[in-house]
């Protein structure tokens, strides 16, 4: 083909000049023909003119020509898709356009242009059509030319800014939207133009000229524009306007960035920060998030009222703060004083959101908002604010407080939404946040409770005691320690635990606790109370079970049961170093000797309590003065993997031979040393550094089974007081003495001792060899006799019986008030 071929199908496919044009009348009757027409269907002009046009065309579109012409006469023209008809019969695709060709007064022509669909891609519609479908096209579209200059745009680019079409013509992108990133933008273009392939879905984030403070996004698509060589003549692109799509995709990656750090631990300060870290800056420039303090302690909202000032103001303690310009301190602002009137108050009473377009200086939230409101440049708007109550199950729990300056755009009623929707999913994790302080609080008071506050002060040993336990949300476990004074200078070391952790093991743990403090105030020997407790134990059990029958339908029906805890039982006297020490189900106890030995009592096996077996047995050492013993539950030694070639006495002296000065530190190192992580029981230490009591401190007697006894026993014991500088305490002293021996030398037989102990109080102990326990009554007037013990009770402070092997012990207590107490 030809170069003038070339040019006429170039021609023909782009030019309107290559239509077919025709003539009819009124009536649709061929009047005019040309050789267009005829090229196109065949026709010569003798055979076309006189036909009608229903003869020109297929039959489904002949059908149709009457139609076509009534809408041309109302319409003044019609346009559209026929099928013509060659006169080979051969069907012919056409766009048709009807106009009106007659003169005004004249009778009614229409002109009809016909195009081959096949050879004219370029005007399949008529070029009216084409300009208002492009020119009136909601996408923005412009064409530039090689060097990147506009050429031609439509109207809907304007609202995008950059002004109108004609003053876009000449100019690029940079000189009609200055601040955005043109450079970005014309690179892509470049790449377009040098390649050819087009380039699709490209995102712009930025700011416009004609919206300064409203962040938007927008789709862009390049193609190229090549001329009849297929060289390149410019860039046609789209802008496709995205904004709420955008963000939308920035609320959902908002909203996944909240539900992944808020709520993250417990604690309701923290997770308050974590809300307002999570807001700022993406969402907003300042938030700040304001409890009652109550709720902060972990009460509950309704149980105490917030703080009212005179004037109706309400304060509030600040719990999390975080600014644009730095995380923000708390503790600059701890206490919010919310006004009378002022929208955070509002939101707070009604438990409703504010979105407040402006914000009054004059009526600021709390001195940190005044402050930053302050700081603005000057002349500038005030920021917009949206105050959220922190609503959780029903209650309000605080308020919430997003800023936004006005260089940004203000809060609509999306940002609302979506400020709800944090602060609810952050108003959950600070209701859980609080139930669990609450509930945490609870236990630590409970575990306070049953657990000794601090170890009574006495002369026998000094103690230090550790106590881990298993969980560490609660700090609740079963096991405990304690000391507890006994008569005669001594003292009761206890260790003890019972199965299962948690709430229910401690009150457990207090039942069984307090059921050995009972019993070792009858002043019985180690394998005795073990006895004793063990029986207690299996009636709490027989309990526990009937209780568990009864509450089976209810709820929580398992509890932790009794049997099977372990205890082990020591008695110290500090006057002779005896320690007598039994033990049910609970590891021996370790000795460290005054020069560091490590030792352990060999202790007869006892089964656990209430489990049943033989009788328990204790074993009796005596303990250099100096000497350090440690008694401690199984969890001391519970062994993870790293711990499987090791055996547990060896861990445990290895721990105990380290030898820090104070025994509190000692105590700790060897929990640190042997449960260096979260132990996998609950573990309790109790360390007792045993002490004698001099010689001098003491005073023993030998009394011979005479009356003459008592008078010699009442001098006695009032020189050796005089001796003591406790002359004050004589005469009480000697009336316990005479009331004691008088009753020995009348009811009991065997020897009689008489021992004098000065410790923190004057002991007096009386032995004999009788077994029947002396009883406390209350004569009358007339009788003589009986007033013995009742008078004894009277001028101690504590009396009592402890029975041994050989006979008992009366003895009796009273305060040190000498001066050489």
């Amino acid at each position: 083909m030809g170069t003038h071929d070339e040019d006429d199908v170039a021609r023909r496919r782009f030019d309107v000049a290559d239509t077919a044009p025709l003539l009819l009348d009124a009536r649709g009757v061929v009047t005019s023909w040309t050789p267009d027409a005829q090229r196109l269907l065949g026709y010569p002009a003798a055979e076309a003119v006189g036909m009608d046009l229903a003869g020109l065309l297929a039959h489904g579109d002949a059908v149709r020509v009457p139609d076509v012409l009534e809408r041309c006469g109302r319409a003044d023209g019609w346009a559209g898709l026929l099928s013509a008809r060659r006169k080979d019969g051969r069907p012919v695709p056409v766009m048709a356009r009807f106009t009106s060709a007659h003169e005004p007064g004249g009778r009614a022509r229409w002109l009809v242009l016909l195009n081959e669909m096949a050879d004219a891609r370029g005007w399949n519609m008529s070029r009216s059509v084409l300009e208002k479908m492009i020119g009136g096209s909601p996408i923005g579209i412009a064409m530039v030319d090689t060097d990147l200059r506009f050429v031609w745009s439509n109207a809907a680019l304007a609202r995008f800014g950059g002004g109108p079409p004609e003053r876009r013509l000449g100019l690029r992108l940079a000189d009609v939207q200055p601040g955005l990133d043109a450079e970005a933008i014309e690179a892509q273009m470049r790449r377009v133009l040098a390649t050819g392939e087009p380039v699709t879905g490209y995102e712009l984030v930025g700011r416009f000229r004609t919206a300064p403070h409203r962040e938007t996004a927008h789709m862009l698509s390049f193609t190229r524009l090549d001329d009849d060589q297929g060289g390149p003549i410019g860039i046609y692109y789209t802008v496709v306007d995205m904004t709420e799509r955008h963000r939308a995709r920035q609320r959902l990656a908002l909203l996944d960035r909240a539900g992944r750090r808020i709520g993250r631990s417990l604690d309701i300060a923290r997770t308050c920060q974590e809300l307002a870290d999570v807001a700022v800056p993406e969402f907003a420039d300042v938030v700040t998030v304001d409890l009652p303090a109550p709720v902060l302690r972990g009460a509950e909202p309704a149980s105490e009222q917030t703080t009212r000032g005179p004037d109706d103001s309400v304060t509030l303690r600040r719990a999390g703060l975080r600014s644009a310009g730095g995380p923000g301190d708390v503790s600059d602002c701890p206490a919010v004083v919310y006004r009378a009137g002022s929208p955070a108050l509002r939101a707070l009473l009604d438990g409703r959101p504010w979105k407040v377009e402006r914000l009054d200086p004059r009526d600021p939230l709390d001195p940190f908002t005044e402050e930053w409101v302050t700081r603005l440049p000057a002349g500038a708007e005030p920021p917009s604010a949206l105050i959220v109550p922190v609503r959780a199950r029903g209650a309000v729990l605080g308020v919430t407080t997003f800023l936004r300056r006005r260089t940004r755009e203000p809060f609509d009623e999306d940002d609302l939404a979506l400020a709800e929707d944090l602060v609810s999913r952050a108003a959950v994790c600070v209701d859980n946040a609080r139930r669990y302080t609450r509930e945490r609080d609870a236990a630590l008071v409970l575990q306070r409770n049953l657990l000794p506050r601090r170890l009574p002060e006495q002369d026998a040993v000094e103690v230090a005691a550790c106590y881990r336990p298993a969980d560490e949300l609660t700090g609740l476990g079963g096991d405990w320690y304690d000391l507890i004074p006994l008569s005669g200078a001594r003292v009761a070391l206890v260790v003890g635990e019972v199965p299962g952790h948690g709430i229910d093991a401690a009150a457990a743990m207090g039942r069984v606790r307090t059921a050995v403090r009972t019993l070792a105030a009858l002043d019985l020997p180690p394998e005795e109370i073990l006895a004793h407790l063990d029986d207690l134990v299996t009636r709490m059990d027989d309990e526990e079970g009937g209780a568990r029958e009864e509450a089976a339908a209810g709820p929580s029906p398992d509890g932790t049961r009794t049997v099977g805890s372990a205890c082990v039982y020591a008695v110290y006297d500090p006057v002779d170093g005896r320690c007598a020490i039994a033990a049910a189900g609970h590891p021996a106890p370790a000795v460290v000797l005054p020069d560091g030995t490590v030792t352990f009592v060999e202790l007869p096996p006892g089964a656990p309590l209430g489990a049943g077996g033989p009788p328990f047995e204790a074993a009796e050492v005596v303990l250099p003065e100096g000497s350090t013993l440690a008694l401690h539950t199984d969890g001391l030694l519970a062994r993870g993997e790293q711990w499987a070639l090791d055996t547990d006495r060896d861990r445990l002296r290895h721990a105990l031979e380290q030898r820090p000065q104070a025994l509190d530190l000692r105590c700790r190192a060897v929990i640190d040393a042997l449960v260096p992580t979260r132990p996998y029981d609950d573990v309790a230490l109790l360390m007792a550094r045993t002490r004698r009591l001099a010689a001098d401190r003491v005073a023993d007697w030998e009394l011979p089974a005479d009356p003459a006894a008592v008078a010699e026993a009442r001098k006695t014991a009032g020189r050796r007081l005089a001796e003591w500088g406790l002359a004050d305490l004589s005469f009480t002293t000697e009336l316990i003495v005479s009331e004691l021996v008088t009753n020995a030398l009348r009811y009991a037989t065997g020897p009689i001792r008489l021992r004098l102990i000065r410790e923190r109080a004057l002991v007096c102990e009386v032995f004999d060899g009788g077994t029947t326990a002396p009883h406390l009554r209350h004569p009358r007037a007339t009788d003589e006799g009986g007033r013995g013990l009742l008078l004894v009770s009277q001028v101690s402070q504590r009396w009592g019986t402890r029975f041994l092997p050989e006979g008992k012990i009366i003895w009796a207590e009273q305060p040190l008030t000498g001066p050489g107490a």
